[in-house]
């Protein structure tokens, strides 16, 4: 993992906290994406979020704008991510920042976007079993539900980077019924070359 999260603190020192200081294309993407996750929170407008792999915390921004409120912790494997998203947002009750991959706390729901896209050199088989573990975190960091994005096979081949990777929409939702139960949404109608996987506990 100190791998990607140097990936990322170089695009942050590159490109400063924008989209493209944690690798994606735009702000309007960012937002499309961001607007997926707001199906998992049915509006719950004081519901805690946790957010690994928070980048410079552009899901807090959204979040406020769009008039949720509750507790927000943002986790990060790169502390220059921290570091900035601490100076943009600050620190209070309702906003904590932590270093790292590997969350204490338990909150309503937990969210990861972007954090299975760039596997680097590592191998296809090694980055899958990372996804299922990370995955495995995110459910018992959220006791009513979570929800990731992942790139999509579905995407057009010669659009592919060999440092990406891109999952199987279908496998990945039939994994998440059998381990997680049956109140799971996969969203690929957004325009975007990648998926949602939305999961409540029931």
């Amino acid at each position: 993992m100190s791998q990607v999260a140097a990936y990322y603190a170089s695009k942050l020192a590159t490109h400063g906290a924008t989209p493209q200081g944690v690798d994606w294309n735009g702000q309007t993407s960012q937002n499309v994406r961001h607007q997926q996750f707001l199906r998992l929170l049915e509006g719950g407008a004081d519901s805690s979020i946790l957010d690994l792999g928070c980048g410079y915390g552009d899901f807090l921004r959204f979040l406020r704008t769009n008039g949720y409120r509750g507790p927000y912790v943002g986790y990060d494997a790169a502390s220059d991510m921290i570091t900035e998203a601490s100076r943009l947002h600050g620190q209070g009750p309702d906003r904590q920042w932590r270093i790292g991959a590997s969350p204490v706390e338990v909150v309503d729901f937990a969210i990861a976007s972007g954090i299975f896209n760039v596997k680097g050199d590592v191998s296809k088989d090694a980055w899958a079993q990372y996804v299922r573990d990370t995955v495995d975190i995110l459910a018992r960091a959220g006791r009513r539900g979570f929800a990731f994005n992942v790139l999509s096979l579905s995407s057009d081949p010669e659009r592919r980077s060999a440092n990406l990777y891109y999952a199987d929409p279908a496998e990945m939702l039939s994994y998440c019924l059998v381990r997680y139960g049956r109140s799971v949404a996969l969203l690929q109608d957004y325009g975007l070359y990648e998926f949602t996987l939305l999961v409540r506990h029931i």
